[in-house]
């Protein structure tokens, strides 16, 4: 465990966004060694019964911190296998399963240890389990820090398509330990960056130029550069989850790039294309049809493609034919009476979903990209 001064001086680097929506508000916590903070940890937490759901990758790395950080609880773990394409019923039943056998009540709280997935299926299992129960997010992974421990939005995959299972339930507290990023593999380091890239594509032309300018320190995960792109990403989702919890409006510019992204990792076979990887090609894939519409200047689509492969993230689809990719798109949550709805950009910074084109101009995209 940390000693005094040491806490003291983690406890400085703290950051909290508030995420307003009522009776359903919560915060996220943003800073290192955050699971190294039994005081933090004990006022967060506030559950007696807790069923710790992580992974194979996780688990070894972090649960022990996490347990002793709190004592005199009933503790209960899943240890799931690592992977998208793990993110299934089964892996729900097994999480179901052990609330039930534990004999956990409607005072208990699922404990989410563990990148995207882990948290997907986690909060999913909390709000089917005996109608709802309480869940904390403590996401390990950047994407999962920026974007899925973020909002309430649960979901396990269909084989068809991405995230076609869920529910909308808000977590009670976020936990967001950047020390975690330690032990981050780059390749998923990377494709969590995709995500930050989009928060400055939809919202904050000011972000996205400085994410031009940092690019390097936060690809090297410079502390400081990582603590503000973290802060900012989550200040961006929490503006827009406060305004629409339920994705009726505003919120769908959250999937920017994620239309086509999820096609990719559809048609591919889940956990080839990381999500955050899948999210970066279909941001491309995005942009060039925003100017097709002439909604965006070229110059600066060819900007989001430079910084993408400045990160060192894919900016080309795969060839999974356009034909399939229009398949897989057809599935999306945005479909709305047989219209697929497009997040595009009007500008950096500002972006609007639309069912309101040409069939061709996305023909002609797709092939572009796809075939």
């Amino acid at each position: 465990m940390l000693e005094r001064s040491e806490l003291s001086m983690s406890s400085a680097l703290r950051e909290r966004v508030a995420i307003d929506l009522g009776e359903r508000s919560y915060s996220i916590h943003i800073g290192p060694r955050l699971l190294l903070d039994p005081l933090l940890l004990e006022t967060a937490i506030t559950a007696r019964q807790l069923l710790v759901v992580s992974n194979e990758t996780v688990a070894p790395l972090y649960l022990e911190q996490l347990s002793d950080g709190l004592p005199q609880r009933q503790i209960a773990t899943v240890i799931l296998p690592d992977g998208e394409q793990y993110k299934t019923l089964q892996s729900f039943a097994t999480i179901i399963d052990a609330l039930v056998r534990e004999r956990m009540n409607r005072d208990a709280a699922i404990v989410a240890l563990g990148g995207g997935v882990i948290g997907d299926m986690a909060g999913f299992a909390a709000a089917c389990y005996q109608r709802g129960i309480d869940y904390v997010q403590i996401p390990t992974t950047l994407l999962a820090q920026v974007d899925s421990s973020v909002g309430g939005k649960t979901a396990v995959n269909h084989p068809a398509a991405k995230n076609m299972v869920g529910a909308f339930h808000q977590p009670r507290v976020v936990l967001a330990d950047i020390a975690t990023l330690a032990t981050l593999p780059q390749r998923e380091y990377r494709a969590g960056i995709a995500e930050i890239v989009k928060y400055g594509l939809i919202y904050d032309a000011e972000f996205f130029a400085w994410l031009e300018a940092n690019a390097q320190a936060l690809h090297e995960r410079d502390d400081a550069a990582v603590m503000f792109a973290v802060k900012r990403s989550c200040e961006i989702k929490a503006a827009v989850v406060g305004v629409d919890e339920r994705e009726q409006g505003l919120r769908a510019i959250l999937n920017f790039g994620h239309t086509f992204g999820h096609a990719i990792e559809a048609a591919s076979g889940y956990g080839i294309w990381l999500h955050g990887e899948a999210v970066a090609a279909g941001m491309v894939v995005a942009a060039d049809m925003s100017v097709r519409l002439g909604w965006l200047p070229a110059s600066d689509a060819t900007r989001i493609v430079a910084l993408l492969r400045r990160f060192e993230l894919p900016v080309q689809a795969p060839r999974i034919s356009a034909q399939r990719a229009l398949h897989a798109m057809g599935l999306d949550k945005k479909v709305l009476g047989g219209k697929l709805r497009l997040v595009l950009l009007r500008e950096l910074g500002s972006a609007a979903v639309t069912g309101n084109y040409e069939s061709a101009a996305l023909d002609t995209t797709l092939h572009e990209h796809f075939d």
